[in-house]
This record gives structure tokens, sequence and C-alpha cells, in this order.
């Protein structure tokens, strides 16, 4: 990487002039053929020779053909297949001893794949969960062949739309057939034993008791059964089991699994749990207002990408600390961690292909690629400290190199409060009028109250007998009839004599219509004179105003005035 130029690039700089770049162009192919997004890539020492690596967790194109890619520099070394589509690529050690080289662990499906050497090492399975009872009972109905297969599949359906647990793949599979397809599935299938077999969603790493860098880490996985799990680095046992409200797509851990660690887990309700150590349930929820699109932890903050183009950023707690809005929609995220400096940002990735870079709320870098950003990883690659490691939605790769140089300045804004905030109030001096009523408030302070809330209670009082004299003169807007739930609203316009008056009626049932309803105005007619005061209501769908119109004429020479009553009447069909 030390000797890659950057005439490999071809024009796709985050600036027009490489020398004001922070930058420097490594390589960039837009024929790649990587597909891919930010929890499936790793860097690692593999092979304990200082020079790092980039495993990518491949999808394929269109999701077809996963595959696990292993490149140096900017050629793939090794290239495997996988039996599922990744869901996440994590490096980690597994034990104290030399040489102290990482392992690779891959989730595809319901395994986890560890790796050493690049050679296949382990494979853990997630247990096997009960199978759904009723299914079980008609798999055994079909084994008899009491039932044929298309009452087979009318009743896997019915499970399916009602039960909680989901379906094993075995029936998944034969709901998916055709009908003439289905009697030789059921023939092949029906002496199998129904399995039910959950998928890992995302997995990350955590200390097990040292928070050195080349400590011992423990593997964690989110499940889709809403479960997480804390795997021994080197027996692969389940030390610790948490449960969920929901299924965790992100997570984020900090602290030690043997002293105690904090988790947080973003799932696909749009939640955000945090839980700590020995608590099997969450400790602290944060509500969001869309979908997490990324989760990442800098410092003790934690920073939340939604799906309405923002970032945000809470405490452990849920205290939501500030909000920065994106220009496009997010892609990816990850965590930007500059150890010479000791700076750690967020990067993101934007579907007008832009990569972002914060410190907080404050832009400290912008990236233009040709393509928009799927997958970011930041980090040691080759021999190079830092290196930005990018992947496009059409698969090509880009690869960029931090100037040693370069040094992230704040855009804008500074850290910390605005200076206005340091900036001395012009205070007045306390006048011994604000003593005296200081000295009486804290005498006087139980009387006060007391009378306060006296007066508080008299303002009730009299706002319900206003509302009760309402309702008994026929004032209120809203019908006082239980059988026909209606609303009634009058606007008056005009400076008079003549005036206009508009009456908006409402149906504010939920589904049931109202029909025959006839509108009359009373009035003192040696006041008031009206050329329409009835009305014949047409009918009333549920949810729109209907507005009916007549004028008022004003009678009266001395400025008399009193009011007009409006009364709706439900006529039967037919009188």
């Amino acid at each position: 990487m030390a000797a890659a130029s950057s005439s490999d690039y071809n024009g796709c700089g985050a600036e027009s002039n490489e020398a004001n770049s922070k930058w420097l162009d490594a390589h960039y192919d837009p024929m790649a053929n990587i597909h891919t997004f930010s929890a499936c890539l790793a860097l690692a020492d593999l092979h304990g020779d200082g020079e790092y690596k980039l495993v990518v967790g491949d999808l394929g194109p269109g999701g077809q053909q996963p595959r696990l890619k292993v490149l140096k520099g900017p050629l793939v070394m090794t290239e495997s297949p996988l039996p599922a589509l990744p869901a996440a690529a994590a490096t980690f050690l597994m034990e104290q001893h030399e040489p102290r080289t990482p392992a690779l662990a891959l989730a595809s499906g319901p395994c986890v794949y560890v790796y050493k050497n690049l050679r296949p090492y382990f494979k853990f399975s997630l247990p096997q969960l009960p199978p759904n009872p009723l299914e079980q009972d008609l798999w055994n109905q079909a084994k008899e062949d009491r039932i044929d297969p298309l009452t087979l599949k009318e009743m896997l359906e019915s499970i399916r739309e009602t039960a909680e647990e989901p379906l094993s793949v075995q029936s998944l599979r034969f709901l998916q057939l055709e009908l003439s397809e289905m009697e030789a599935f059921v023939n092949q299938h029906k002496s199998n034993s129904i399995k039910r077999q959950t998928v890992i969603t995302t997995m990350t790493t955590l200390k097990k008791n040292l928070a050195d860098e080349d400590a011992v880490s423990c593997l964690v996985l989110g499940t889709e059964n809403k479960e997480l799990l804390v795997l021994d680095p080197e027996a692969f046992t389940i030390l610790a089991k948490m449960s969920l409200p929901s299924v965790p797509v992100f997570l984020e851990v900090s602290g030690q699994f043997d002293v105690e660690f904090r988790l947080a887990a973003a799932c696909r309700n749009g939640n955000i749990y945090i839980l700590r150590r020995d608590s099997k349930h969450p400790k602290y929820c944060i509500e969001l207002s869309a979908q997490p699109v990324g989760l990442i932890r800098v410092h003790k903050v934690l920073v939340v990408g939604s799906t309405q183009d923002s970032l945000h950023g809470f405490t452990h707690k849920g205290k939501k600390l500030w909000t920065v809005q994106m220009p496009a929609a997010i892609l990816t995220m990850n965590l930007l961690e500059q150890h010479s400096r000791g700076l750690q940002a967020v990067m993101t990735g934007l579907a007008n292909g832009e990569v972002r870079i914060y410190r907080d709320k404050a832009l400290l870098n912008v990236i233009h690629t040709p393509d928009a950003v799927t997958s970011l990883c930041f980090g040691r690659y080759g021999r190079e400290d830092n290196t930005l490691i990018m992947t496009t939605r059409g698969g090509g790769l880009i690869i960029k190199i931090l100037k040693r140089t370069a040094v992230f300045v704040e855009g804008g804004s500074e850290v910390g409060p605005p200076p206005a905030q340091a900036m001395k109030l012009n205070v007045p001096r306390k006048t011994r009028l604000y003593v005296d009523q200081t000295l009486r408030e804290r005498e006087a302070g139980t009387a006060m109250h007391r009378a306060f809330q006296t007066d508080l209670y008299l303002l009730r009082l009299r706002a319900a007998r206003a509302y009760l004299q309402a309702l008994e003169s026929s004032l209120s807007p809203m019908s006082a009839t239980a059988r026909e739930p209606l609303k009634l609203h009058a606007v008056v316009q005009g400076l008079g004599p003549t005036f206009k008056l508009t009456l908006h009626l409402q149906n504010t049932s939920t589904a049931r219509p109202v029909l025959g309803l006839l509108v009359c105005c009373l009035y003192n007619e040696a006041l008031y004179s009206l050329p329409r005061a009835f009305f014949k209501v047409p009918l009333l769908v549920p949810g729109l105003n209907y507005p009916l119109e007549t004028f008022v004429e004003s009678l009266s020479n001395k400025g008399i005035s009193d009011i007009i009553k409006v009364g709706a009447t439900l006529v039967p069909c037919g009188r």
C-alpha cells in the first residue's frame, strides 16, 4: 500500500485539487465486483507478518453466489464460496499463546465460521428452537397419510398467519411449491423431523477480561429470535444469553465481559436497547422517530443514523445530545479512529455520492465519490496506518490514504459551548423591594401556595359551570344525542346589517353514514330575518365536512342582538 500511486484513481478525489485534499488517491477499480456492506468488512494481520489484509464477506451480484474474499492491496488474494449470505465479519484473538495471530469469524445463516491462518478452524451453529406443536402434528398426519397435500398447505398457511412462532424451513419450502410438486415433496420429507432454526442478524466482539488492544475477545451474536448470545473465545460455548423485545440489527459494546460491560442494540422496531452485565433484559430504551440505518459508539456517545436523513447523538441512558440533518439518505456508517492524534469520528456514506466525516455534530471533511458508497472501513491496511476503504453500489473499490500531515478542523463551528455563553450578563443589583419580597415568600410560602390552590380550584369550578351551561342551552358544537355522533360548527361573516351564516356539519362516526337529517334555525323574528331557515341535509359520509350557507338580516336599528339556535333532527326515510 505504501507504493500505491494516485494515478490509478481516475479522478475520484474529494476535492478538485489533490494538493488541497487530506487524502491520497491510492486505488480505484469500478469493476472490482465487490458487493457488501460495512458489517462484512474487517482489517487484520491474519498471518502475523505485519501485513494487514482486507476481509470481505461478498454478497455477490444480486445476492447470488456469496463468497469470502481476502484482499492484499488492490488484489484478491484468496476467495472461497459461502453456503449462505454473510451477515457480519469480525477478527478477534482467541488465546494468549504465541504466535498472536487473530482469528476470522464470519456469520452466515445460522452458523459462525471461524478461520485461523485463512483455514477453516471451527463452525459454531446456533441451538435449534422447539418447533410449533401444531406444525409438528400436521406433518405427523401427513406421514400417516391422513391428510392430503392440499389440506396440509391450507393448514400451514393458517398457522403462518396466526402463530407467533415462524414455521420451519421445511414448511416454508413446501408452501412455495406448485400444486403438482407438493405430493412428491411430502413423500420425500414426511419422515424427517421438524427443525426450526434461527439465523444470525448481527455480530461484534467484546473484550474478555482486559481492555488492551491485543486482548482476548468474545463474540457477541444477535439472532432472528430476539436474543443476544455471548460466546466463549476458546470453547465456543454460550457464556450469556439476553432477550430483546425485537430483532437486533446493529450492535455496539464497551467494557469487558468478566468485569463490566454495556451493550447497545438497535432493533427493527425502531428502538435502541441498552443492556449491562448480569441483566437478562434491557435496562434503558431509546425510542427513535424512524428506523435506524447505523449505530456507532464514539467515546461515550451513541451516534445513530436514521431513515429521516439525520444523525442523532445519545448518552447511554437515552438522553438526546444533538441532531444533524444530512443532505441525502444515509446508506452506511462506520467509525474513523486515528490513534496517532487520538481522533474518533463517524463516517457516513450518503446516496448523493458523498462521504461525510463528523466529530459530534461538527463536520470535519467531505469526500466526493463517482458512485454511492455502500460500505466503509478505516484502519491499518498493508503497512499504512490510516487507510480508508470504500465499496460502491456498482461493485467498485476505492482505497484512500490519509496524509500524515492532515489535520481535521471543524468547519464553521467549534467544539463546546458557543462564545456567547462565556459573556457576562448585565444583571442589575438587588433592590430593597426584591429583598423584602424574597423574605416574605420564605416566611409565608405555605399561605401563598394555599391561596394559589384556592384560586386554581375556583377557576376549574367556573369553567365546569360554564361548560354545563353551554350543554344545557345547546351551545355546544357537539351533538347531545348519543345515537348519531354529529359535530356542528357555525361561522358568522359580515359587518351588518346583513350577515352570512355558514353551518359546518360533520359525521364523527368511524364507519356509519347518517341519512335523513334536517337542520332548522330558531330565532326571534322581531330581530332577525332569514330567507332560508330550514335545510334538508344530504347523506353524511363519516369524516367529511358539509357546509350549509344562509343569510341573516338584522331588523333592529338599535343594535339589539339575540341568540340563533340551530337544531338537527333525524327523520326516518320516507317521511
